[in-house]
């Protein structure tokens, strides 16, 4: 009788913390291999619900975010680029993509301008660290936002997928306009990805609704992907890594730098001879103690 009764009080205190546990799981939350940072590009289950703010899982991401929120603090910004692994490479103090700085601080030295994306990310993410204190108080000028690559993944998908990836980019164009109702945001075409060809069209169905969103004012829209790739959506030699034939190289990035400048340049004129944007930030598990291991990195995830 005694061993029965403590089997009972097992299984109910089973069942309340697995009742627990899924109340603090949001009901939109993505799939699992969606916030892992080991997810490889083109590898992810389709991400549902893009509009719904969901945060990242892996410590990682958290020390990246809390990294993020400090950055944003400091002020001094008045272009915030916010993304995925495609933007962050590009802004960040990590040593492997240096000459990606380098060719940062050419293009926007004097613009004030700072780097907020994150590897891995999709757009319920972004849109969930949008909504949790990374863009408050900020108040830039211009947003670039350039997103969604995650969410298609290296797959073609169907009308219901270009429709929750238009509908999310939706989202995240109108909690930037709520907490920075003054800036100007340059909403960015998805840049083709070549590791699976067959995705190019669904690619470029997203582009065109992201284009209808565009007012030419508040909204501008920006595709630089007839420089980046030919007419079937093959990106030229050099565009990209080759390993990965998706994230930019300094080439593929100087090719969206030539698209945004003449409108940095129409909005705040030219650059100044100083510039007062926060430092570059970097992947917090590379900042680790000797004999401390790092935690898992995002750098080789879009």
């Amino acid at each position: 009788m005694k061993r029965s009764i403590q089997f009972f009080g097992a299984f109910v205190t089973a069942a309340v913390l697995c009742n627990f546990s899924s109340a603090q799981t949001p009901p939109t939350a993505a799939p699992a291999t969606t916030n892992s940072a080991n997810a490889a590009p083109g590898n992810r289950a389709f991400r549902s619900r893009a509009d719904q703010p969901t945060p990242r899982r892996d410590a990682n991401s958290q020390l990246a975010h809390e990294q993020l929120l400090e950055k944003a603090k400091k002020g001094g910004i008045d272009i915030y680029f916010e993304g995925d692994s495609i933007t962050r490479r590009w802004g960040t103090s990590d040593a492997q993509y240096k000459e990606n700085l380098a060719n940062w601080n050419t293009n926007f030295f004097g613009w004030n301008a700072a780097d907020f994306g994150w590897g891995a990310d999709g757009i319920e993410n972004i849109l969930w660290r949008l909504e949790n204190g990374e863009l408050d108080g900020v108040n830039p000028k211009i947003i670039v936002l350039l997103a969604g690559i995650n969410n298609a993944g290296a797959q073609p998908g169907d009308d219901a997928k270009v429709e929750d990836i238009t509908r999310g980019l939706k989202a995240v164009l109108a909690v930037c306009q709520q907490k920075a109702p003054g800036a100007t945001i340059v909403l960015t075409a998805i840049f083709p990805r070549n590791d699976n060809m067959a995705v190019i069209p669904t690619i470029n169905k997203i582009n065109d609704n992201l284009a209808r969103l565009a007012d030419g004012k508040k909204i501008r829209f920006l595709n630089v992907n007839d420089k980046l790739a030919d007419k079937d959506g093959r990106l030229f030699d050099g565009m990209v890594n080759a390993g990965d034939k998706l994230h930019p190289t300094v080439k593929g990035y100087q090719v969206w730098a030539d698209g945004l400048k003449p409108i940095f340049t129409a909005l705040l004129g030219p650059p100044a001879k100083t510039d007062h944007a926060p430092p570059p930030t970097g992947d917090p598990s590379a900042r680790k103690s000797p004999g401390v291991p790092s935690v898992t990195t995002n750098a080789n995830h879009t």
